[in-house]
């Protein structure tokens, strides 16, 4: 099983440095724009896939060895997804197709290659004041060195540089390319409750109400630019729960190349914490957690830590710790209320600081707190701003900052960690549900993406600072329809100018639903239909948010056009 994926090249592209990097260029590129500006779609290297921002110069022997290995791998990755996409009708069978392999070598070929050598923007915001709770302090003066060191270095071989941004362009409405509806009209009110894009970028994941994660694989046509070609998405594997589900995430050092690394892990209602592959769809491992009458009981929250060696599990008023390579019902028990102190209600979300050794949780109680990850050390309360209990976290990429946003709440808060308890300001958005709406960052920091209840995506740029000193609202530089129903899940694509919407939400009958036969009588059934239901769109799409090329300008014209009305 380990060999089934990355063949004899997986362990050069695991572990790709400035050697990779050539392995991986094709022989004849285009000379790169001043100033760091985004590729046109045009100029494209493997296919159509983005050129990468630095590439050192070859040999023509090198080249014509790059040319010969490129048009084996492109001439198999065709054969390999058309092939994976054959088992997708059977639930957690046991042949079927796993997330696309060469996709997956490809796209992470593309990673390594696009973003080595980069140097990192923004430096400047790395430094720490002395203010705030003094076990924060203490937890950020540890982690300084790395932030300031290591944590540049990681930086420029994980994220792109502050003028690149990944490619995302937001200064015009971005353009949806496919997705999948079919999938979810074969059962009433099969509402999405969130994607997430894979940590390779190979493959997506979703929630639905039908208590099923499905994966997809992403189109080969995306790399050609042959949006024209791109069919419906169908899932190639799904993983039915048996109860609703409270919360999903993926291993965070998946990579298609290494199957052994290909699981997620899910909690739902009166069931174990359920490991699965994401190659086969099979449970892989269970977690067990028991409350204090040693009954088993549910994680509303999951998430792993960075290097994923544990998975941290949310409950009432308690956090509870597993070790990956240890299932069973063995944890370390973490109670957030101490002598009557500390933070209350349901832990609902999880988030860890890429550059500390700290976490944070947020709960229904409308607050978020700051942990030490050694010991569950309370650092920080942040104070209680939140309408509602919070269903989201995230931190920023350089540490400094949290963002929390909660349910039936207008408000995603920016949380300045340099100074504990400070709002830097605040960003609109339209939650009128209990419903959980998430919202994503990009690996630069500046974008911020979150849907609504309306089916609205708005798109902030946080680097941008509040025109009054007086006002700590920061206005959306874009906003565009994305659904007719409530957007709840966007996921930015880790290294493309992709991104990934869910939509859909439980819908409630009017009264005129239930007057009889009268729905169906001519004008009389348009009058008494309920307007709700005409909205209702349970949709994952796919939408490209980079430069466009000659070939799409006129499909995002129809786009724009179609977002605008």
């Amino acid at each position: 099983m380990s060999d089934s994926a990355g063949g004899g090249e997986g362990g050069g592209v695991a572990g790709a440095g400035q050697d990779a990097e050539a392995d991986n260029e094709p022989p004849h590129q285009a000379p790169p724009l001043p100033g760091g500006d985004s590729i046109e779609v045009g100029e494209t290297s493997v296919e159509g896939a983005p050129p990468s921002a630095k590439r050192p110069r070859m040999s023509e022997e090198e080249e014509e060895e790059q040319e010969q290995e490129q048009g084996l791998d492109l001439a198999a990755m065709p054969g390999k997804m058309h092939g994976e996409t054959a088992a997708q009708d059977d639930l957690l069978q046991e042949d079927a197709a796993p997330p696309a392999q060469r996709t997956g070598e490809l796209l992470q070929c593309e990673k390594e290659s696009e973003l080595e050598e980069v140097p990192v923007g923004g430096g400047g915001e790395e430094e720490c004041h002395q203010n705030g709770n003094g076990g924060l302090e203490a937890a950020l003066e540890e982690g300084e060195t790395k932030t300031e060191q290591e944590h540049n270095s990681d930086r420029s071989a994980d994220s792109p540089s502050e003028g690149q941004h990944l490619g995302l362009d937001f200064t015009q409405n971005p353009q949806m390319l496919t997705g999948s509806w079919t999938e979810y009209s074969s059962l009433p009110e099969n509402y999405l409750k969130g994607c997430k894009w894979a940590p390779d970028g190979s493959c997506i994941l979703t929630n639905s109400a039908d208590n099923v994660l499905r994966v997809y694989n992403l189109p080969p046509e995306i790399y050609s630019y042959n949006w024209d070609l791109l069919p419906e998405m169908s899932p190639v594997l799904r993983m039915a729960e048996g109860d609703t589900i409270y919360d999903y995430c993926w291993y965070p050092k998946m990579t298609s190349l290494d199957p052994d690394t290909c699981f997620l892990a899910s909690s739902s209602r009166d069931n174990p914490v359920h490991v699965w592959d994401a190659f086969y769809g099979e449970v892989r491992a269970s977690f067990r957690p028991y409350n204090h009458l040693d009954e088993l009981t549910a994680a509303h929250s999951l998430c792993f830590s960075p290097d994923g060696t544990q998975l941290y599990c949310g409950f009432d008023k308690t956090v509870r710790v597993f070790y990956t390579d240890r299932p069973g019902r063995d944890c370390e028990e973490r109670p957030t209320i101490v002598k009557k102190q500390g933070q209350s209600g349901i832990i609902s979300c999880f988030g860890f600081s890429p550059c500390q050794s700290v976490y944070a949780c947020g709960s229904y109680s409308r607050c978020a707190g700051l942990y030490s990850c050694q010991d569950g050390t309370l650092l920080a309360l942040l104070p209680t701003r939140h309408h509602g209990g919070l269903t989201h976290l995230l931190f920023s990429p350089d540490g400094n900052y949290l963002y929390t946003g909660g349910r039936k709440d207008p408000e995603i808060l920016c949380w300045d960690l340099r100074e504990p308890g400070k709002v830097l300001f605040s960003l609109k958005r339209n939650v009128a549900t209990n419903q959980r709406i998430y919202f994503d960052l990009d690996l630069s920091g500046r974008y911020l993406l979150s849907g609504d209840t309306e089916g609205v995506v708005s798109v902030w740029d946080t680097q941008t600072a509040p025109p009054d000193v007086d006002e700590d609202l920061l206005q959306p530089q874009l906003r565009f329809q994305a659904h007719w129903d409530c957007t709840n899940g966007i996921s930015i694509h880790p290294f493309m100018p992709l991104l990934a919407t869910s939509s859909g939400q439980r819908q409630f009958p009017w009264p005129a639903d239930s007057e009889g036969d009268s729905a169906s009588d001519g004008e009389g059934g348009e009058a008494v239909m309920s307007p709700q239901e005409t909205r209702q769109d349970n949709t994952l799409s796919l939408w490209w948010a980079g430069p466009l090329g000659p070939a799409a300008e006129g499909g995002q014209e129809q786009s724009t056009a179609v977002a605008e009305a």
